[in-house]
């Protein structure tokens, strides 16, 4: 695997890309292609996948706005019992989906996760129980969308130089029994 020219550091089971070293050459594995092995190029705008399917050689370039986005999965392994935390480029053909980090530990996932969602400008995926993807977090546009927190006066520098006395009044509401004058010719009195 190659990670902006030079080999990735590791030990063999730990699969890490550097989302800040764009673009990054490295070789996945591909049960359809021969030898199972795609070279992947990921670039800020784009993905090219290389690969050869009975001696053809195969390449894709595609724009990085054809996958869904960066998904977090955990993945089953060989051995009963054990499993592997994997954040994935989802793409709607599933084979054409990029791993960009596979560990057996998941220490640093969420770090990892969120690193290459924003580095490529993708939403945030996770997977549901029956293998489906969706959002975690509701979102407007590429804007996510929370309720407001009440914000804290307590350690802010400006909580001297602001009166919080005007913070605990209420806003009047219109009485109900205010005059109204019709039929008058004038409103204000000149002298």
């Amino acid at each position: 695997m190659r990670s902006g020219g030079c080999p990735a550091a590791g030990s063999g089971r730990t699969l890490r890309l550097d989302p800040f070293a764009l673009p990054i050459q490295f070789a996945a594995r591909d049960a359809v292609a021969d030898d199972e092995v795609r070279h992947v190029e990921l670039h800020r705008e784009r993905v090219v996948v290389r690969r050869a399917v009975r001696g053809v050689p195969v390449a894709l370039n595609m724009p990085l706005s054809e996958f869904r986005g960066v998904a977090l999965r955990i993945m089953p392994y060989a051995r009963p019992n054990e499993a592997f935390a994997a954040v994935v480029l989802e793409h709607d053909d599933c084979m054409l989906a990029v791993p960009l980090y596979v560990a057996a530990d998941a220490d640093n996932v969420m770090a990892e996760w969120r690193a290459w969602g924003n580095a490529l400008g993708l939403p945030l995926l996770v997977t549901n129980d029956d293998g489906t993807l969706r959002e975690p977090f509701a979102r407007l546009g590429q804007v996510r969308v929370e309720r407001p927190r009440p914000r804290r006066r307590r350690r802010s520098v400006l909580k001297k130089r602001r009166p919080s006395a005007s913070l605990r009044r209420k806003a009047a509401g219109i009485v109900g029994a205010t005059a109204v004058h019709r039929g008058e010719d004038e409103i204000i009195a000149r002298d």
